[in-house]
């Protein structure tokens, strides 16, 4: 099993080259540099050509590197697909998802453009017709979407339903976890949306132990000071570990080969648990490759 650690994920303006280049030695997982929300309107030709030029000068090392583009339906949109293209980043983040022709049309101007597979595309979904069509969205995930990962814009949501953003996001449960059931039913990691306060770090690692509890694959984060402790909540405990490979060694003997349900220190396990193991012992290795 191969997985990837997107437990944090910094958000970096593309406009700032000195935010680049520190980006390039934070312990995140990745790093979206941004185009869109980040970059005022007068500021975004410029923004788009250094961000380029920073995601095809590398040196990020493991960090995953994804560039936001700008809407395809804004002036910006097409000339950042395109930019984007050329400098093959890990991965292009779609703001503002609403449908799966979005991605047919992204996918179709990669492939126009002789972009490597390699490069896969993510969706920001941050609007109610795209919680509304999730399930839509999600099934569209396939070698000419390249659909990856899904990405929640919380605030956006906040605006666009004027459900209140309050400790624990009751308003927002069933939304999140109707991403969450859809990304995980086609194999597509879903993120969580940013914390605001940054100062707050009692309420980010609430909110990020929340993300853990739902399922999440871990946060998007708009300041470095969030990379640490968002690392650590989404990493599984020593603890799940040693009893994620135990439920695995006991499953691997030869008598227990054909069986669905054995006894491992008096509790019944079954298969599906080393199924579960088996991911939480592949992501603990992914993570201790990293360092």
């Amino acid at each position: 099993m191969t997985i990837r650690p997107r437990r944090s994920v910094l958000y970096m303006p593309g406009s700032n080259a000195r935010a680049l280049e520190k980006a390039r030695t934070l312990p995140a997982d990745g790093v979206i540099v941004d185009l869109e929300d980040a970059v005022a309107p007068d500021a975004k030709a410029e923004a788009r050509v250094r961000a380029a030029e920073a995601v095809r000068a590398g040196g990020f090392g493991p960090r995953e590197v994804v560039l936001r583009i700008n809407g395809l339906d804004t002036p910006w949109g097409m000339e950042d697909l395109d930019a984007a293209a050329a400098a093959a980043p890990d991965a292009i983040l779609v703001p503002k998802v609403q449908d799966p022709d979005q991605l047919v049309v992204v996918g179709r101007r990669l492939e126009a453009l002789g972009v490597p597979a390699t490069t896969r595309v993510w969706a920001m979904i941050e609007t109610p017709i795209a919680i509304l069509d999730i399930h839509a969205i999600a099934a569209a995930r396939n070698p000419l979407t390249r659909l990856d990962v899904f990405v929640l814009g919380t605030n956006d949501l906040s605006k666009e339903t004027r459900a209140a953003l309050v400790p624990g996001r009751a308003p927002m449960v069933g939304w999140l976890m109707q991403v969450i059931a859809a990304g995980h039913a086609y194999g597509i990691d879903v993120l969580d949306g940013v914390w605001n306060q940054f100062q707050d770090m009692e309420g980010f690692k609430a909110e990020c132990t929340q993300g853990v509890e739902m399922g999440m694959d871990g946060k998007t984060l708009i300041h470095p000071s969030q990379i640490e402790p968002c690392n650590a909540a989404f990493s599984p405990p020593d603890s799940e570990v040693g009893r994620a490979r135990a439920i695995i060694s006991a499953f691997d003997l030869p008598e227990n080969a054909s069986k669905g349900v054995i006894q491992i220190d008096g509790r019944m396990v079954e298969r599906m648990h080393a199924d579960m193991a088996r991911r939480t012992v592949a992501l603990a290795d992914a993570i201790a490759a990293r360092t």
